[in-house]
């Protein structure tokens, strides 16, 4: 094969590169490269194998000699068989033949992950499935646009996860394999997938980040910029390793690197984080004299920030605040903005608040112009603190009830924080998360699931709490039923994630010392 794919492996001299055995290899690497409202919701590559032909002249008929193997690629193989007309071909003639039957596999392998790495609508999944039927390392086999093209692929995602995680240090395994030198954004995401794929972040997570970081430095010679010592800050901060956080950020400073919107955030979540609210209002005061542009995921993170250490008074007064700005500058229309706008738009503010620092009045007018509204996310983080510590079931209604006014859906994030609220504060006398209540719950969550709505489905920590919900709130009886429906419903993602889902439950569910029935 010709052209900026052509691979310097000298073809296969068996037969076509067979992808069963190419996906388990590519398993171990993968292993290895680890080190409305209320009423809403009812609440009011690898090398073939090599078999020498058997030359031998007996009665026996070629299909008897050579049977077809059981892959998803022995096809145009066997056709040849069949319909070749000189059965008894030459070991050379063989082995032509087999190259070029190789060749053509290839080229195809790579004509498909080149259509689906270009199409917007493929997922990461499809992505990387695609890619791991090229022959290793599937790195060589593309141009150099595509390879960038891959990797911002797969940098982009809402939820940062261990199966993403493992897919993108495959990537990076592949490029060092093929002596290919990744770029300084391409080293960022890699070691942001390394300390971010848990929800909670551990020593293990600080170890990995802190150890590519070096790797970057050290051995592939490239100098970390402000973003590398963002993600360092937020990995070291969020796994309470203050004293290093603050390490990381005096090495900054000594590289005189500049604080971007990014960095203040981080230092307002920072002092949320060591329980110091005063050091919260400071931070924040130092974003807004640094020029930087206030908006919704700033104002969230202060309010998170402050709930952090301790003064929910203080980031209620924040929310209340945003809605009448919101409402003085909009007269009450919230635009419908997900994730990757606003990934995109923090981009944008941070740029220009570098370019207008010297011409305060365009400054103010861009800063007039930005939406207070609140989101999905500051809805998330006000229901989740009364969830986790008031349980005040009231409370949440009227933060359901106010996402209705601005439109907002609702998502799967909210349904899991209530099914924990109910697996938290039900089952007692006197509480309001009551059993029909947690019914009608389940009942809004079908509909959702039946509507496809979306952002709503099925996933790993949404069916573990709506089963714990009904064993604390009805008994392990009605668990059970509701363990059977979801399971005719559930269409698993990742490989491991109903086998953690039943270990969890069946350890749950015989914990559990209630009543069978309602």
């Amino acid at each position: 094969m010709t052209g900026p794919f052509a691979s310097n492996r000298p073809p296969p001299t068996s037969s076509v590169f067979v992808h069963e055995e190419q996906r388990k290899e590519l398993g171990d690497s993968l292993s290895r490269s680890s080190g409305k409202s209320g009423e809403v919701l009812g609440l009011d590559c690898i090398e073939p194998k090599t078999s020498e032909p058997d030359t031998r002249t007996d009665d026996r008929s070629e299909s008897e000699l050579c049977p077809p193997r059981n892959t998803p690629d022995s096809t145009s193989l066997q056709d040849y068989r069949d319909n070749s007309v000189e059965a008894n071909l030459s070991e050379s003639d063989r082995t032509l033949e087999y190259s070029r039957l190789y060749e053509e596999d290839k080229a195809r392998a790579i004509d498909r992950f080149l259509h689906l790495l270009e199409d917007r609508t493929s997922s990461h999944g499809q992505i990387y499935e695609a890619y791991c039927q090229l022959p290793s390392p599937g790195i060589r086999y593309m141009a150099v646009d595509s390879r960038r093209l891959l990797f911002q692929r797969l940098s982009i995602i809402e939820n940062k996860s261990k199966q993403a995680m493992l897919r993108y240090l495959r990537l990076v395994d592949d490029m060092k394999e093929a002596s290919i030198p990744l770029s300084l954004s391409e080293w960022n995401t890699a070691i942001a997938y390394a300390g971010r794929c848990f929800v909670h972040v551990d020593a293990l997570q600080v170890e990995t980040a802190l150890r590519i970081w070096k790797e970057m430095e050290q051995e592939a010679g490239i100098r970390s910029g402000p973003v590398t010592f963002n993600i360092l800050f937020d990995i070291a901060a969020k796994a309470g390793k203050y004293v290093l956080a603050e390490m990381i950020l005096k090495e900054m400073n000594e590289r005189r690197l500049h604080y971007s919107r990014f960095s203040h955030t981080g230092f307002i979540y920072f002092h949320g984080l060591k329980g110091d609210g005063a050091g919260v209002r400071k931070a924040y005061r130092d974003l807004v004299e640094a020029g930087q542009i206030v908006d919704t995921v700033v104002m969230n993170c202060v309010i998170a920030s402050l709930i952090r250490a301790g003064e929910l008074p203080a980031a209620e007064q924040v929310y209340e605040r945003m809605k009448r700005l919101f409402r003085v500058k909009t007269g009450g229309f919230a635009p419908n903005r997900d994730w990757r706008y606003s990934r995109d738009l923090g981009r944008i503010l941070d740029q220009a608040s570098r370019e207008l620092r010297q011409q305060p009045k365009r400054l103010q007018r861009l800063q007039s112009q930005q939406c207070l509204a609140p989101n999905m996310r500051t809805f998330s983080i006000l229901i989740d603190y009364h969830v986790h510590f008031t349980g005040e079931l009231r409370r949440i209604t009227s933060l359901l009830a106010e996402m209705q006014d601005f439109k907002i859906p609702i998502q799967g994030r909210i349904f899991i924080k209530i099914f924990r609220g109910f697996a938290r504060h039900g089952g007692v006398k006197y509480t309001s998360w009551t059993t029909q209540r947690l019914e009608a719950v389940w009942t809004s969550l079908l509909g959702a699931l039946d509507a496809q709505d979306e952002g709503i489905q099925l996933m790993k920590w949404m069916v573990v709490w709506v089963v714990r919900a009904f064993a604390r709130c009805c008994g392990r009886a009605r668990a059970l039923q509701i363990w059977e429906e979801i399971r005719d419903r559930w269409r698993v993602v990742e490989d491991d994630e109903k086998e953690v889902v039943e270990h969890l439950l069946r350890d749950i569910l015989h914990e559990i010392q209630t009543d069978d029935d309602c």
